[in-house]
């Protein structure tokens, strides 16, 4: 294998090299679905009133995923795309271990530096990834990213399945350097794979980015993933400790819950597929968010597994399309945005909604209540729910 940049079609010209890019999204889901997993692992439920920590976890991975962008482009100019891939799994792999050897007692920042390393490798993974698959992506953005959130789903699963170890009698040390495994072998296949991929002009998206601040339409998509991105990412990292909380599931028992949870999703990214060439976009984005929002609802009020269940089910169906339609229509008002690349006003949005997961935490502890957990969801899929009807609204003034 050579580590240089070859010529820019050779990932497309070879479907065996394609599918294995397309399926590292599930390394991509593994890792960022490890924290909320291994949350109960670290007894995290057993002090409620240390929110703060756990705000803090989020806030590390978050803020190693926003550093890793710069250093993906660094190194994929001078070293191609398959070094990245190969670097980023190997780095998602020692940072997996090094959290194996800081369960608790140790403290807290030990596992905050850990998670830092781990957000930037999950980061270089996901750029490389969507630098790969471009063109993929722009021949049908929408299949594309569902595709994508295939892998992705299968990755969150996987990750919760293997957490549950801990929470059945493992030691802690132990399921995490399992966890330590997938990224291995993925470093070993993208080893004996070649990829290559064309950065895209970094002054274009800083001139886009801020022509894109007097457009309203523009805004008003940034805010609608602003408040999707924090409200996937808020569900799948504080839903287990809701559940053992509120709830007074197990922590085996919420674990399961977060299971199913990927599990519906997975099936309604499986089930957009089929119903994307038969049925209008905008209305499928409407009933996405509607599900999404009974789903919330119903996980506020739950008072035990069944309505945990149901809650999820809802959850699931609902945020399966949501963002992949979404992208897609911002791929069609605005044709610069790619989702790997982070354009415009867009990667603003996408960076805020990561770090609803810490907020979370900080009003967790401010309020002394885990309730809010599922109460900001909550909100931001109003927001969702009205920034849609905005949305329709200003395409119909603008004939767009």
């Amino acid at each position: 294998m050579s580590f240089a940049p070859s010529n820019p079609a050779e990932a497309e010209e070879q479907p065996s090299a394609a599918g294995k890019a397309l399926a590292g999204f599930l390394l991509s889901g593994f890792l960022l679905a490890f924290l909320g997993a291994i949350l109960p692992a670290w007894g995290c439920h057993r002090d409620p009133t240390d929110f703060v920590a756990v705000g803090n976890y989020f806030l590390c991975l978050a803020v190693g995923l926003a550093a890793s962008f710069k250093l993906a482009r660094f190194l994929m100019a001078r070293r191609g795309a398959s070094f990245l891939l190969v670097f980023a799994c190997l780095l998602a792999c020692a940072s997996l271990i090094y959290l194996a050897m800081v369960p608790p007692p140790a403290s807290a920042w030990w596992r905050a530096a850990g998670l830092l390393v781990l957000g930037a490798a999950a980061g270089l993974v996901n750029m490389a990834l969507f630098h790969v698959l471009s063109r993929t992506y722009h021949s049908g953005a929408a299949a594309a990213v569902i595709r994508g959130g295939i892998w992705y789903g299968v990755g969150c699963l996987a990750a919760t399945l293997v957490a549950m170890a801990a929470s059945n009698g493992y030691y802690v040390a132990t399921t995490l350097a399992l966890m330590a495994a997938p990224p291995a072998v993925f470093a070993a296949i993208y080893f004996k794979s070649s990829y290559s991929a064309a950065a895209p002009d970094t002054d274009l998206t800083l001139r886009q980015a801020l022509a894109d601040f007097r457009s309203l339409g523009a805004v008003l998509f940034a805010l609608l993933l602003f408040f999707q991105c924090g409200n996937e990412w808020s569900i799948a990292g504080w839903l287990p400790l809701y559940l053992i909380l509120k709830v007074g599931l197990s922590p085996g028992g919420a674990l399961l819950t977060l299971a199913l949870y990927w599990l519906f999703l997975l099936a309604g990214r499986l089930g957009a597929i089929e119903i994307l060439p038969r049925v209008r976009h905008g209305w499928l984005l409407l009933g996405s968010v509607v599900s999404a929002l009974f789903g919330c609802s119903i996980l506020y009020f739950a008072g035990g597994g069944f309505g945990a269940a149901s809650g999820v089910f809802f959850l699931g169906a609902g945020f399966a399309s949501i963002y992949p339609l979404v992208a897609e229509a911002i791929g069609r008002r605005f044709p610069y945005y790619h989702p790997g690349f982070f354009s415009g006003i867009f990667s603003l949005a996408l960076m805020g909604g990561l770090l609803a997961p810490a907020s979370l935490g900080y009003a967790a502890a401010a309020t002394q209540s885990v309730r809010v957990v599922i109460g900001i969801p909550l909100f931001g899929t109003c927001m969702v729910t009205l920034l849609l009807l905005a949305i329709w609204l200003e395409s119909k003034v603008t004939g767009r």
